[in-house]
């Protein structure tokens, strides 16, 4: 949920209240009933653009005697980003709609006119920044690296106790997808433009990677992917928002079987571990989250390598690596295989506490460094490679990937501990990567 609307009021409340504030905490005050935000929605990333809309968030905290966890969160979202992409999102989030279980529901559709594409297994795909820069006289055109993808999900997933204490859990779950590709539409985004502003009509790495048959005729324009899951669950975290401390890791088993229409079956693994350590009580965290995902068996359709398994849906998509969720910094969809490895590291310091309108405000700030590369490969060579047509040292670096890293630094400001509004900087360490990243949303990283 990359959202950054409420970002300029959440500052103003900031600076307003911190002259009164001066750092000190105050007695935090303890939220009852439903609590409601309904706000444009306003933000920015370097990937997708500006996003322009409108979002509602709903959380009902019943008596109070559980804040800062809620007993139920529904939220709404239609809107819309300057390059091309949309979210029209349904989600909703609770531990008592079914006794003793965990229940999110997601049901959303997500086009996308201009969705990244920059072949697989990370640096053996060669990136040439220059051929989308119409200053530069290599340019091909700002859309090459694109491609049109229309998404509707739907999403259910449940998660039920083992250990009376809760820590220890199950999940299952479904996810229904039907993806629609196709090139970029460039008569569409032509309209109204002039001059040097005008696409050029040529083929993008998405028309050559078809007509050089590493996307296959039948993949080419999407299909309809049902996924069932299983694993297991540890969590031992203080809260949900931002623990302090505790453990939050997930074994899962995918499988998507050929059925309902789909045209190919595979199965996946995704194993994560995300841990937090106290530094300074209740003001400096250390956290970090590692993952392995790989395919099993099967074979997994290409617009599906940038799919992530995860036990909940902390935002309207789980893709990468690259980009806002995974890889800051790092073009988004840069790094895509069969199977990949990502981590993250991050210091989180909250440095001030205020109270304002009847609610709970705190300010924070984090440094981080992330790092992933593909670990399970696409056999791309095999098919390129004997190619004579293929302008290969253009366009392949057989055996180059290696890992990929970036850093930064962000801001966040914090309402009564669940509504997030964050503001990260990222800079790729190598140009093969892009150069940096801004992301303006909601919620930590993990």
């Amino acid at each position: 949920m990359q959202k950054m609307a409420i970002a300029a009021l959440l500052l103003h409340l900031a600076i307003t209240s911190l002259s009164q504030a001066q750092n000190k905490k105050s007695p935090g005050l303890i939220k009852s009933g439903w609590n409601v935000g309904a706000l444009p929605t306003i933000t920015f990333d370097t990937d997708l653009g500006f996003q322009y809309g409108a979002l509602v968030n709903l959380f009902q905290y019943g008596d109070g005697s559980r804040y800062p966890a809620y007993d139920h969160s529904l939220y709404f979202e239609v809107s819309r980003f300057t390059k091309g992409s949309g979210i029209y999102r349904f989600y909703y989030d609770s531990d008592q709609l079914l006794n003793g279980l965990q229940t999110s529901i997601d049901l959303s559709y997500l086009p996308d006119q201009t969705y990244d594409f920059y072949g697989f297994n990370g640096y053996e795909a060669i990136y040439h920044d220059a051929w989308t820069n119409q200053d530069s006289e290599n340019y091909k055109s700002r859309v090459f690296y694109k491609y049109d993808r229309r998404l509707f999900r739907w999403k259910a997933d449940l998660q039920g106790k083992i250990t009376e204490s809760n820590r220890f859990r199950w999940i299952t779950g479904f996810n229904l997808q039907n993806f629609k590709i196709g090139s970029v539409n460039i008569e569409k985004l032509n309209k109204g433009k002039s001059g040097n502003d005008i696409l050029p009509d040529i083929d993008g790495l998405y028309d050559l990677y078809r007509q050089w048959g590493i996307i296959s005729p039948e993949e080419a324009d999407g299909g309809f992917v049902p996924t069932f899951k299983a694993g297991l669950v540890l969590d031992s975290r203080d809260n949900k928002p931002n623990p302090m401390k505790g453990i939050w890791a997930e074994a899962v088993i995918e499988v998507s079987p050929k059925i309902l229409g789909a045209e190919s079956s595979f199965s996946n693994l995704s194993l994560t571990h995300r841990q937090y350590f106290t530094i300074l009580p209740n003001d400096l965290s250390f956290a970090y989250r590692l993952n392995y995902q790989t395919k099993l068996g099967g074979n997994m359709p290409f617009y599906y390598r940038s799919q992530m398994i995860v036990s909940e849906l902390r935002g309207a998509s789980s893709e990468g690596l690259g980009g806002a969720k995974t890889l800051r910094g790092v073009r988004r969809n840069r790094v895509v295989g069969d199977g990949f490895a990502y981590g993250n590291a991050e210091l989180r310091w909250k440095f001030a506490r205020f109270r304002f309108i009847n609610n709970n405000f705190y300010l924070g700030l984090n440094s981080f460094v992330d790092v992933g590369k593909v670990t399970n490969t696409v056999d791309v060579k095999k098919i390129a490679a004997p190619k004579s047509s293929i302008p290969q040292p253009e366009y392949f670096d057989w055996d180059a990937e290696k890992w990929h890293t970036s850093y930064g630094a962000g801001f966040r400001a914090v309402m009564n501990e669940n509504f997030v509004v964050s503001f990260d900087y990222g800079m790729a360490a190598n140009k093969q990567d892009g150069t940096s990243g801004l992301y303006i949303g909601l919620g930590y990283l993990f």
